[in-house]
């Protein structure tokens, strides 16, 4: 895979790039920024083409697939002409910040044949293969409900992006779609969500913190999510059974170096299973390359709207401020 990247944000140069770098069936062709200069600062470190402007690099026929590490509210402008110029997409989540703008975007991607996968790197660790043979296993009996939770501390200073309305801001479609995720991603495709809050920091006007209550009523289970900025900081999810409780106490965010623990509770004792590390953004972009070359990116597409139906059902119940 011959992979472009529009944007030099920290997560492309710290984690992205060097894992599409280090995979030796990719190739990583150019970055581009919207300066000539940035784009030069960026491509230096990897010896890689420097491209000043966006549809240059997309203009570009030595690429297969780009990478969108752009801020929420541009990101459907960019995957979208991606698309027409005939590139897979890998994106940053969260995708889109609409379902209007998902449909579209999928629509597009399956007239074209092409991938949109969203990068929820953390779904490839091996910590949750690990939880769901647990699950298999019957370790916890019945699964009888899901809680996670991401929130953390703030980040200082007013020019983060996360605080910016106009760039797609906001704790829902940052931390708080790493928990709708992880629902789906553990239980299926079925959720629907029955009842939302958000809650709004009236200095930037974006929603700053807040919860919702998921229900699939085929399987008879309910998760609880809840999320948000400037928060004591939590990274887990809970999985409540029937004979004992299963918790990833690292779930999203655990570097490559990093060994994450699970806490496996039973009637009569606990124990805390320590998990290999893993580099997540590898497994990430393997995976995307094997969906691109066999012909499954229908998968990640469905995915990709499952999502966006569970973030806007947050925004219609939780009082969301378009």
């Amino acid at each position: 895979m011959k992979w472009g990247v529009l944007g030099a944000a920290n997560i492309a140069l710290r984690s992205v790039m060097p894992a599409i770098q280090a995979i030796k069936e990719n190739e990583l062709v150019a970055v581009a920024s919207r300066s000539q200069a940035s784009a030069d600062a960026a491509a230096a470190p990897f010896g890689i083409a420097a491209v000043g402007s966006y549809e240059a690099l997309l203009d570009r026929n030595d690429i297969d697939a780009v990478y969108v590490p752009l801020p929420n509210s541009l990101h459907y402008e960019w995957v979208t002409k991606a698309l027409e110029a005939g590139k897979h997409v890998l994106v940053e989540k969260s995708a889109f910040v609409s379902l209007e703008e998902a449909e579209k975007a999928v629509a597009l991607a399956q007239s074209k044949g092409l991938a949109i996968v969203e990068n929820f790197q953390f779904q490839h660790h091996s910590q949750h293969r690990a939880v769901k043979q647990l699950l298999d296993e019957g370790a916890i009996g019945a699964v009888r409900s899901i809680r996670a939770s991401f929130g953390f501390p703030p980040f200082g200073g007013d020019a983060n992006i996360r605080y910016k309305k106009d760039l797609g801001g906001g704790a829902l479609l940052d931390s708080g779609a790493y928990t709708l995720k992880a629902t789906s991603f553990l239980f299926g495709n079925h959720f629907e969500v029955k009842a939302a809050h958000l809650s709004y920091n009236e200095q930037y006007d974006v929603d700053w913190f807040g919860g919702a209550f998921l229900v699939d009523e085929q399987q008879g289970l309910f998760s609880e999510v809840a999320w948000g900025f400037e928060n004591f900081y939590q990274c887990n999810y809970e999985i409540w059974g029937s004979t004992g409780k299963i918790t990833a106490t690292r779930a999203y965010t655990a570097k490559a170096d990093f060994q994450p623990s699970v806490l496996l509770e039973q009637n009569g004792g606990a124990q805390e299973l320590k998990m290999e590390a893993d580099d997540h953004f590898t497994n990430m972009l393997l995976h995307f390359n094997r969906i691109c070359t066999d012909g499954r990116a229908g998968e990640e597409l469905e995915k990709i709207l499952v999502q966006a139906r569970l973030i806007d059902g947050v925004q219609q119940l939780g009082g969301w401020r378009s």
